[in-house]
């Protein structure tokens, strides 16, 4: 599996903030939180703006991204992006990466 540098970075900040969190319930992401929107996030993929993140393809969404840490049938999981969080399944963000 070949991962971007930029995935790589982004993945081992957040992952020490998820570590700081610890077991705590994660509340779900709001597609307002600063951070979200300078990803572009939104809930529902279907709802990305193609315009404005070129690389957004239909059928891309959190479920498929190799950032994705929830398990299959799961209507929320984890990111490490945002750490304390979890985004939707059926979610996607500008940070999308193709899952191996």
């Amino acid at each position: 599996m070949t991962t971007t540098r930029r995935l790589f970075i982004l993945a081992a900040a957040a992952g020490g903030t998820a570590i700081a969190t610890g077991a705590r319930a994660q509340a779900r992401l709001d597609e307002k939180d600063p951070q979200a929107v300078a990803l572009g996030y939104v809930a529902d993929a279907s709802r990305a703006d193609a315009k404005k993140y070129a690389k957004y393809a239909p059928g891309q969404n959190c479920t498929s991204c190799a950032l994705y840490q929830g398990k299959a049938g799961d209507a929320a999981g984890n990111c490490p992006l945002y750490a304390g969080r979890q985004v939707s399944a059926k979610g996607w963000c500008s940070a999308w990466a193709k899952k191996a």
